[in-house]
């Protein structure tokens, strides 16, 4: 099998990979994504650079075994390294490949990148979406699927994906791991939420999911001050009634989406908290992944869409 050099471009982190026979043997994780990259893109090319190099060196592989550089994501926006439009739903791994694009960077490697697009959905306001890197990791997953399955991709900005026949026909995006960070970080609820905790509390969390359910999430919010300064909860206590109550309107959706089964990817810490609601409020079947199974997903799908139909 080809060996490849993987990037997968977020909002506020890029992944660079080294798959050798098929294998993912290693990732490093470089702390700049499109967000910081508003400005120019001259620090993302520094970082992939580098992780290519080093990727390659402490591996004991030289330019020359790698067949090409995937890329997928945010890397393909106009803040990223190539400019690339969306292509139109109903998309599948076919038009995926169809519409790759390859192209040298020198700053970065002499190795040709082929970078892989994102999708769009077009029509009224509520029927119009975009996305770039979540179809990736989509055909990465869809192995683990069978039948009619709604793929719940948590993260940064998080997307419900419904597929007909191998096909991305329709999904939504929600600001969920930036609202969390903007809300956490930069309002009254900074001391009283701590995103370093790792656990959560299914109690406080499907209480916070009952608040924001009946007084919206703007007064439920509030509540985790409440908690912490009148009721004395401590750090797992009030960060999982304020996530429970950032997801409401997510998992609402997903409770209220047609497909029976729901498979659960993206980030960890979200992925699980969903799972326990979805599970607390509802009677879908929930398939949530491994953590092995989400981290090879995107480099798995870009790997399936570049050698489609060889």
């Amino acid at each position: 099998m080809a060996n490849y050099i993987t990037i997968d471009g977020g909002t506020t982190n890029t992944r660079v990979g080294l798959v050798l026979d098929g294998n993912l043997i290693e990732t490093v994780k470089i702390p700049v994504g499109a967000m910081k990259s508003i400005g120019g893109n001259g620090a993302l090319k520094d970082g992939i650079r580098q992780a290519i190099e080093s990727l390659l060196a402490k591996h004991g592989a030289s330019e020359t075994d790698i067949a090409k550089i995937l890329a997928s994501g945010m890397i393909t926006c106009e803040f990223g390294l190539c400019n690339l439009p969306h292509i139109t739903a109903p998309a599948g791994i076919s038009e995926l490949h169809d519409s790759m694009h390859e192209t040298v960077i020198e700053d970065i490697s002499s190795i040709p990148i082929v970078f892989i697009r994102g999708v769009k959905t077009v029509g009224s306001l509520n029927e119009t979406d975009m996305m770039r890197g979540e179809e990736t990791e989509l055909m990465g997953l869809l192995s683990y699927a069978a039948g009619d399955t709604l793929f719940v991709l948590p993260g940064s900005h998080s997307k419900l994906i419904e597929m007909e026949n191998g096909k991305i026909t329709a999904f939504s995006t929600m600001l969920t791991g930036e609202m969390i960070a903007a809300l956490s970080g930069n309002t009254i609820l900074k001391d009283a939420v701590d995103l370093s905790v790792s656990e959560t509390d299914a109690e406080f969390l499907t209480e916070g999911y009952r608040q924001a359910e009946k007084c919206g999430i703007n007064q439920a919010l509030f509540r985790v001050r409440i908690l912490k300064n009148l009721f004395g909860a401590d750090s797992v206590k009030t960060y999982s009634f304020f996530l429970g109550a950032v997801l409401q309107g997510e998992i609402a959706s997903i409770l209220s989406a047609k497909p029976e089964t729901v498979m659960l990817g993206g980030k960890q810490q979200l992925r699980d908290a969903m799972k326990t609601l979805l599970d607390a409020f509802g009677t879908k079947n929930v398939i949530s992944l491994t953590e092995d199974e989400v981290e090879k997903s995107v480099f798995m799908g870009q790997i399936a869409v570049y050698e489609y139909g060889k």
